[in-house]
């Protein structure tokens, strides 16, 4: 597998991220606080219920936790801006010291920017900051003492929106679009006077692919490393897996570790997982042999 250079450091608001330091790839852990995400819908949607979650997350050995309160998943129905505010902001406020990054997962400016305030270090849009006002947030946020190195951001590709992007995706090569696209996001946050250390790209996973092409992605994952950004895979649970092993969302913890064994084989620097410990071990493992 060829290796291509990323990025030794990755700014992620209060953190710094080094990469020439570690061989596993840090682990970003779901905390979906919605009532329908595609997984786990439901079983974290009270605050209290998503800050025990969290604090099994952190035991467990995660690095980044990714809050949520809206389900992105194919056909979801978006949320109003204040049901989003309200299922997000207390978990990050009682999370806002526990010692380890959050991310706000997120299109909207209004969340990033109240998510930003209460503490979080990353923003994660499945937009790739495109929606009105969201670049403007993140750019605020690299002028801000508190977090003068600015919030980390997580840009990731998706055909058409969630309620269409599974039907008939259609690419002519699916990698060269993805990888272009996400390039272009970059340039243009570059542009407008990002750091570009504080940039991670996504090729989005189950975002307006078919299994053909989410394979395609995870075959030649190592190609997107050429864009010199650090690389999120997030693959954990999705379809894809439940049609190559006929199993149900619930049971696809295998293929998930298998899944994000396979990415940082080929260069992933961050694993976006539901299953934190049992990934965590698997990645340990995968570790240990680097040498």
């Amino acid at each position: 597998m060829v290796k291509y250079n990323q990025p030794a450091t990755w700014c992620c608001g209060r953190f710094l991220f080094d990469f020439s330091k570690r061989k596993r790839p840090l682990v970003m852990g779901i905390l979906n606080a919605t009532p329908d995400s595609f997984s786990d819908g439901g079983k974290f949607r009270t605050a209290k219920d998503a800050i025990a979650q969290a604090e099994r997350m952190i035991k467990s050995g995660v690095d980044i936790i990714d809050i949520g309160g809206e389900s992105t998943r194919p056909g979801a129905i978006p949320v109003s801006l204040q049901e989003e505010l309200d299922r997000v902001l207390p978990v990050i406020e009682a999370l806002q010291t526990c010692g380890v990054a959050l991310s706000i997962d997120t299109y909207k400016a209004e969340t990033m920017r109240q998510a930003l305030r209460a503490g979080v270090d990353c923003v994660n849009d499945i937009w790739a900051l495109r929606q009105e006002g969201a670049a403007t947030a993140v750019i605020e946020c690299g002028i801000d003492e508190s977090k003068k190195a600015g919030c980390g951001i997580v840009l990731m590709h998706m055909q058409r929106d969630p309620l269409t992007m599974q039907f008939n995706p259609d690419y002519k090569d699916v990698i060269t679009e993805v990888m272009a696209f996400l390039q272009e996001r970059a340039n243009s946050l570059i542009d407008a006077g990002i750091d570009r250390n504080r940039i991670v790209i996504d090729p989005g996973f189950g975002f307006g692919k078919s299994l053909e092409h989410n394979l395609q992605m995870l075959t030649h994952f190592d190609l997107f490393s050429k864009l010199d950004y650090p690389v999120l895979a997030g693959i954990s649970r999705k379809s894809m897996l439940g049609k190559v092993t006929g199993k149900e969302t619930h049971e696809r913890l295998a293929s998930s570790i298998a899944a994000a064994i396979m990415a940082a084989d080929r260069g992933a620097k961050i694993v976006r997982v539901h299953d934190v410990p049992e990934t965590v071990d698997a990645l340990k493992l995968w570790e240990a042999i680097q040498d």
